[in-house]
Parts: C-alpha cells; structure tokens; sequence
C-alpha cells in the first residue's frame, strides 16, 4: 500500500450531503474484483450523460479539477453499502484524501485500508476549505499527515485529530497484512516457543 505522509495538490469541491457509495462507484462496475481500472466509473451517473458522453458542468469534468487529488465533499460521505470498490475507484482516480465534517463507519475503515486518508473537519471549517477548492487550480491545498494540518492557500492551518494507530499504519503504508508483519518477529518467538513446549501439538 502506498505511503501518505505530505499531500500538495488541487481540491475539488463536491458540497452534497450523503453521497452514498453507489454514487461514489454505480453497481454496474463491480463486476471486477480488481482495484485497478475503476477510476472511469468514479460518480458515473453525475459525471456522464445518458448518451455516456462526460457533462461538463460536474466538478471533476472541469479541466481545473480533472487531476484533483483532494476531495472536499459533504456530510456522511460514503454511506450505504460496505462496497470496498468505493474507494478504489477514488484511489485509481487520483484521490488520495477526502475532507468531510462526518463520513460511514465502514466507507472510512476501507479508506486506511486503501492508502486514502479521510479527515473530519467542523462545519465552519468545511465550509472555508469548500471556498478555497471553488478556487480553482488557483488555489492548491497541502494535507501534512505528520503534523495533522491542512494548510491553507492563504497560509492558515486547520488541525485535524486522527488515532495514533491509524495515523501509523498511513505513514508507513501499512494494511492488515502490513501490521501483522510488523510482528512477525514476535510471532516467530511464540511459535518456536510452542513448539518446543508442546512438540506434539
């Protein structure tokens, strides 16, 4: 899993309240069980037409969003269903971090699974980041993961809280598997341990 430590990039403003995960990824992509590929049909029914030609008045057609790497979205972001295709199809975009005053229990255990980093803000906050992303390329947002700051285009910082653990497990790129491999030595000592104590087991 890729490593998060200092994000600088375009933010896209998406200022909807419960966008569930079948508006982040439509069910007709989850034939695939790859997480790769997926990016096109990221908000497919928002970003294409009937005749599945691109519209051109939804935030990541504009060419000043096209390669946004932060998402500045609305509260109880990824809601509905558990589908892990969610933020595949944000990872395979582009987006590596996605701003919102609240989002679903699962949609943001899946995001650290995924090297995405999904941070909670007030609504005042939201509200300034929102202002700065309608700004275009113009106006660039820098996520530090290390220090929990999202600095603003004017200078000014925005704290975020995040648990030590999964703020670990980001910095060093690590998903499940990767955290019980950092304790593999442990793990080792245990089972020659049992071996030795219970050789019949």
């Amino acid at each position: 899993m890729q490593k998060f430590d200092t994000l600088t990039g375009v933010a896209a403003p998406l200022p909807i309240v419960n966008i569930d995960t079948d508006m982040i990824i439509p069910k007709d992509y989850l034939k695939t069980i790859k997480r790769t590929g997926l990016g096109v049909g990221l908000f497919a029914n928002m970003r294409y037409r009937e005749d599945g030609s691109p519209d051109p008045d939804f935030v990541l057609n504009k060419p000043a969003y096209s390669k946004a790497e932060i998402l500045i979205a609305g509260d109880n972001f990824g809601c509905g269903s558990s589908r892990e295709h969610a933020p595949w199809a944000l990872l395979d975009f582009g987006i590596r971090c996605v701003i919102s005053t609240s989002f679903a229990d699962i949609f943001y255990n899946n995001c650290f699974q995924n090297g995405i980093l999904p941070i909670r803000v007030t609504p005042q906050e939201l509200e300034e980041l929102l202002k700065d992303a309608e700004k275009g390329s113009n106006a660039r947002l820098s996520v530090d993961l290390d220090t929990q700051e999202i600095r603003r285009p004017d200078g000014q910082v925005i704290h975020f809280d995040l648990e030590a653990s999964r703020k670990h497990r980001l910095l060093n790129g690590l998903d499940d598997i990767g955290t019980t491999l950092e304790r593999a030595p442990g793990i080792s000592t245990f089972e020659q341990k049992l071996a030795e104590d219970r050789p019949w087991a």
